[in-house]
């Protein structure tokens, strides 16, 4: 008859999520084989274990008497590509915890607790599990727990062998101590610098073209770090500053009116975001202690210095705001706490720009 839908055959058998393509198992063997990892990240105030419907976490075992909560959550970007391009999926864990923490220290919280979302098309157990591996080292490194999380297997969704990541954390300070200190901030403060270990996670859609553009592989030995290949050297994780600045901030007389993490947008974007209006940041380019990484990308492409500014943090993650009758003792105590760091620029009246650069930043070849 015309207009008849033709028939289809119907399955034999009752069809199953497995058939969909997820694996419950699958699921079920990560969730057991991450669960001493997150054991191992146990600290005052965590409570449970995974397998819950959340993370419980109890605030008043930390100690605080006035406490403001602070939420931060954030990803690793394209990194993670080259992650699962030379199946090293460890250190991207770390980033993960590190560029949230990072974000929480600078209102001056400890971070209390982390989780995690794992999203990909096929679970693979062994590279999720290295992943989370890493994430509970990046919270041990910032003396938090990771109280839980969620993977999603979506069939569809991701390319084979693609996955995704972003992480959120939490932390506390007290309310007479939240960061920035913003009335106290003067034209005449110094800008303290302290050290990255590389590009971190920001900048790498532009770095995995710079490697295209000169035919580099990930294989291939890093020309700027020696004994490694180009894919190890440009995974180095970000680097997490939480203990030093959070013992920096408890120590009597730091000095300390502001911290600025330096991600997305350098320089330029990111220390305006903790300076009043009318004031303006000076850097001395020349004070960078600009790691080969950068020489070399700057190299493939010919990038402009304002592009590198912009783009890259060009070997300085985290930027301190203090006056500077007190920058002496604000280095010392950092370096107490196993910190070295050094004068970047100083606080002006606002002018045309909200940072201003002298100095020459020394890329290298």
């Amino acid at each position: 008859m015309a207009g008849k839908k033709p028939e289809t055959a119907k399955p034999s058998s009752g069809m199953t999520y497995a058939a969909a393509g997820v694996d419950i198992a699958a699921g079920n063997a990560l969730v057991e084989a991450i669960r001493p990892l997150a054991k191992a990240t146990a600290r005052p105030g965590a409570e449970g274990g995974l397998g819950g419907f959340g993370g419980l976490f109890d605030l008043r075992a930390c100690g605080y008497e006035d406490p403001v909560l602070v939420a931060a959550n954030d990803g690793v970007g394209t990194k993670v590509l080259l992650a699962i391009a030379t199946g090293i999926h460890h250190t991207i864990g770390i980033d993960l915890v590190a560029m949230s923490v990072n974000d929480l220290v600078v209102q001056g919280a400890e971070p209390l607790f982390f989780l995690d979302y794992f999203a990909t098309g096929k679970l693979a157990v062994k590279d999720a599990a290295a992943v989370i591996a890493g994430i509970a080292e990046g919270c041990k490194i910032a003396g938090c727990a990771l109280i839980g999380g969620e993977t999603a297997e979506m069939p569809g969704m991701y390319a084979p062998g693609h996955y995704d990541l972003a992480g959120f954390a939490t932390g506390a300070v007290e309310r007479s101590a939240v960061l920035p200190r913003s009335g106290l901030i003067r034209a005449g403060d110094v800008l303290i610098g302290l050290a990255s270990s590389g590009p971190h996670s920001n900048g790498y859609s532009l770095i995995r073209k710079l490697a295209e553009s000169c035919g580099a592989g990930w294989d291939d030995p890093a020309p700027f770090a020696p004994g490694k290949s180009l894919g190890q050297a440009l995974l180095e994780p970000t680097r997490i500053y939480v203990r030093p600045l959070l013992q920096a901030l408890r120590t009597p007389g730091n000095g300390i009116k502001a911290l600025a993490h330096i991600t997305g947008g350098g320089f330029v974007e990111n220390i305006p975001r903790v300076l009043p209006q009318g004031l303006s940041a000076r850097m001395n380019l020349s004070a960078l202690p600009i790691p080969p990484v950068f020489g070399w990308l700057k190299a493939q492409g010919n990038v402009a210095d304002a592009e590198m500014l912009r783009t890259f943090n060009c070997g300085c993650g985290m930027v301190i705001v203090t006056a500077a009758e007190d920058a002496p003792r604000c280095m010392e105590i950092l370096a107490q706490a196993g910190e070295s760091s050094f004068i970047l620029g100083d606080i002006t009246e606002g002018g045309e720009a909200p940072v201003t650069f002298t100095g020459t930043a020394e890329f290298g070849p």
